[in-house]
């Protein structure tokens, strides 16, 4: 396979246990009865697009949703059955599955590792419960336990942590005990996001939780001895108004940013983008490739692809998703849409500087026949001199300092 064109593979699983309320993605809850539905057609779907690409070797694949953790373990085992029928997959691929605390068996975990799976990506967020229920998480942080220490037990040599901080009524301390319960657990991996208020969740709204246990009076009581300065929960959240305690404000935002780079540092996590850590030889190869220009084939309901300089999204809506006859390749395709050289470039630029290496202007003239400095020197001068960038040719990277303001760097590159 070493001639054969590169592809990643996402596969998207919308399905979950309840809406989490800062939750934006395409996912949902459904009957049980639907798993079956769906991974029917996902399959049609694999089999219809995988014609397309019988001189590709997939290098990465990864089951994102949603919670894939929540489907019966014989259905995962199917679809893996299908993907290595119909796609070349080199031996050492890196194949992720993401799962929730309290969804994961023994059963369903021995059959991810027999399924050739060897990346699990635990979406832990917290180690407080009382921030996870505010989030409207369906599990404990003593679930987390248990789902972690059985992915040990099964093999799992590749464990991947999710956290989120500048949660509701988090402070600095709930944040670094967080963060020290997970590294003392030495997972390979851990991503660490701001939480961001999108637009149409409830979390927009008012702060609210979808759904749930209402907390106790004692919890409540709790948050409220913890934070004095509370906004009020919708009575439809966890079916009775509850307290809740503000975003922490931007300086103790900045605070938990920087704690989570020097703490993890000390800890032996290398940061190789914004938000994500690892182990020496642990970076995540998948999204990697998202960040550096790779193509990507996505699978299910609403799953992004960027296939030689093509970008589409697939069908969104799950009624029409099972409707459609997936023999046919592209079939679920939607809005297809061709880059410019100038888009190229962009994306180059904004997405390549996420990683810490930075970009390196002699890929820029490789990929592009263009001269990255000409192209961009006024703007390279103008954020160097701010002190937002730091330029060793060929590479340029973002400096401390244009990282606490990334987005504001990445709009400089928008021609």
């Amino acid at each position: 396979m070493m001639n054969k064109r590169e592809l990643e593979l996402y596969i998207h699983i919308p399905f979950c246990a309840r809406k989490c309320a800062y939750c934006d993605f395409l996912s949902f809850a459904v009957p049980e009865s639907t798993y079956r539905d769906y991974m029917d057609k996902l399959i049609e779907e694999i089999y219809g697009q995988s014609s397309c690409f019988p001189d590709s070797c997939v290098t990465s694949i990864f089951l994102g949703g949603g919670t894939p953790s929540l489907l019966p373990a014989e259905l995962i085992g199917e679809l893996f059955a299908v993907l290595h029928n119909c796609f070349g997959i080199a031996a050492d691929a890196e194949i992720t599955i993401e799962a929730n605390p309290g969804t994961l068996t023994m059963e369903k975990l021995e059959v991810y590792r027999e399924s050739g799976i060897n990346r699990l990506s635990l979406g832990l967020q917290s180690a407080d419960d009382l921030e996870l229920k505010i989030l409207g998480r369906i599990h404990t942080f003593d679930d987390f336990l248990k789902s972690y220490q059985r992915a040990r037990q099964v093999g799992f040599t590749n464990i991947s942590v999710d956290l989120m901080s500048a949660l509701p009524g988090q402070d600095i301390h709930s944040w670094k005990n967080t963060l020290r319960k997970v590294v003392m657990l030495k997972p390979e991996h851990i991503s660490a996001y701001s939480l961001i208020i999108e637009e149409g969740t409830p979390f927009y709204e008012r702060y609210g939780g979808e759904g749930g246990t209402p907390l106790t009076k004692e919890e409540t009581q709790e948050i409220s001895t913890r934070h004095h300065s509370r906004s009020i929960l919708p009575g439809d959240c966890w079916n009775n108004h509850i307290e809740l305690p503000p975003l922490p404000d931007e300086d103790t935002d900045r605070k938990m940013y920087e704690m989570t780079r020097a703490l993890l540092a000390t800890q032996g996590y290398e940061r190789y983008e914004i938000s994500n850590y690892s182990r020496s030889g642990f970076a995540c190869r998948h999204n990697i490739g998202y960040w550096t220009g790779a193509d990507y084939l996505g699978l299910g309901l609403g799953a992004s692809s960027y296939i030689s300089g093509y970008r589409y999204h697939n069908e969104t809506s799950l009624k029409k998703y099972l409707s459609l006859d997936l023999r046919e390749a592209g079939a679920a395709a939607c809005e297809i849409q061709e880059l410019s050289l100038e888009d190229k470039m962009e994306e180059f630029m904004f997405l390549g500087l996420r990683m810490m290496q930075g970009v390196s202007g002699n890929e820029f003239l490789g990929r592009f026949g263009r001269n990255m400095w000409k192209i961009y020197g006024q703007v390279l001068d103008k954020l160097q001199d701010q002190g937002l960038i730091e330029i060793e040719a060929p590479w340029v990277r973002l400096s401390r300092r244009g990282i606490d303001v990334s987005n504001r760097v990445f709009r400089e590159f928008l021609l």
